[in-house]
């Protein structure tokens, strides 16, 4: 697991962007699409009004030729100053020698008036890296990752959300919103409409978000496996049934639950190198600052013996369930059972 890291290319590109610079050549990738879209946006506002139809040139990767190419990026500017060129779902992966050296000819040379954006999927661009054309061809684009928002800046993005819809939520409730939706600016833009047109009053509470919100799996594994580390199984058991009952699948479950055991494992290993809870949080991207502290809270009142046995519970019911012979319901109920012997034993 690699640590959190700047994202220099991002912070570069939203200071160009306010600055109305670009690159000639970019390759955006990642998961929160929100902030990708925003920054297309704002290259598009670059444009001449009226003359996007000719100027925004829309191109789709999977169809796309070098001639297709070379005719957008050669065409002038019409009635505008600049013109865009967007490549949605290219596959680099399937380059041959002879299309990357004619690709990376064809985007050595962008002239100054024009910006070709190549939008990518959560993984960006797979080239094979051996390969020198594909080498001379990764040096030419600025690659920038939309990842999700650190807490304190995706907290204050919550919070103008909703006072431009005249509502005020607390920093905690802010956070509780992201945790449970994933932390994607995409789905938060949704959920934010929904809970302030539910809320009659002008501060949303926690209610108001558990009424219309329906938490991530991750989120609700996370917590069925915190009530098992606290020592309430009667509330595990229940959230267990919840998620059966929502006929979510049982080796996903096991997946969120297993997840939740490696990051206190992680958090107990960290625990032993003297550090905490802000160390825990930068080894997983999605990670809250609470759950990062509960982790940590946890880890202390147990061995890193147990916690690896914790791990090799859930390890064992994901063996289970890729079996004929178990019930999917009696392994994730024997899970919990389990979990809860051993968090408490």
């Amino acid at each position: 697991m690699a640590k959190k890291t700047e994202n220099t290319e991002y912070n570069e590109l939203r200071l160009d962007l306010k600055e109305g610079r670009h690159k000639p050549l970019y390759a955006f990738y990642g998961s929160e699409r929100f902030m990708l879209s925003w920054a297309l946006d704002e290259l598009r506002k670059k444009i001449e009004p009226g003359t996007e139809e000719f100027n925004d040139r829309r191109l789709d990767g999977k169809t796309l030729t070098l001639p297709d190419l070379a005719d957008a990026i050669e065409m002038m500017p019409v009635f505008s100053d600049f013109a865009l060129v967007e490549i949605a779902d290219y596959d680099f992966s399937k380059l041959g020698e002879e299309t990357a050296l004619g690709l990376a000819e064809l985007l050595s040379d962008i002239p100054e008036y024009l910006c070709v954006v190549f939008i990518l999927d959560e993984n960006g661009m797979k080239l094979d890296g051996r390969l020198k054309c594909n080498q001379k061809l990764k040096k030419l684009f600025t690659s920038v990752l939309f990842a999700r928002q650190e807490d304190a800046v995706l907290r204050r993005w919550i919070k103008k959300h909703f006072a431009a819809r005249d509502k005020y939520v607390s920093d905690a409730d802010a956070d509780y919103l992201a945790y449970i939706t994933g932390g994607m600016m995409t789905a938060l833009s949704g959920e934010i409409e929904k809970v302030a047109a539910y809320s009659r009053e002008s501060e949303i509470r926690r209610g108001d978000i558990d009424a219309v919100v329906i938490p991530t799996l991750e989120a609700q594994t996370y917590e069925l496996t915190d009530a098992i580390l606290k020592g309430n199984y009667n509330l595990a058991a229940s959230k267990l049934s919840v998620l059966i009952s929502m006929e979510e699948a049982p080796h996903r479950i096991c997946y969120g639950i297993a997840l939740t055991l490696r990051q206190l494992f992680s958090a107990k290993a960290v625990l032993t190198e003297g550090k905490g809870a802000a160390e825990l949080c930068g080894l997983y991207e999605r990670m809250r600052d609470f759950q990062a502290r509960n982790l940590i809270s946890a880890a202390r009142g147990m061995s890193l013996d147990k916690a690896r046995a914790m791990c090799d519970i859930a390890g064992n019911a994901a063996f289970k369930l890729n079996s004929v012979s178990y019930s999917d319901k009696a392994v994730l109920a024997e899970l919990i059972i389990e979990l809860s012997e051993a968090a408490n034993g």
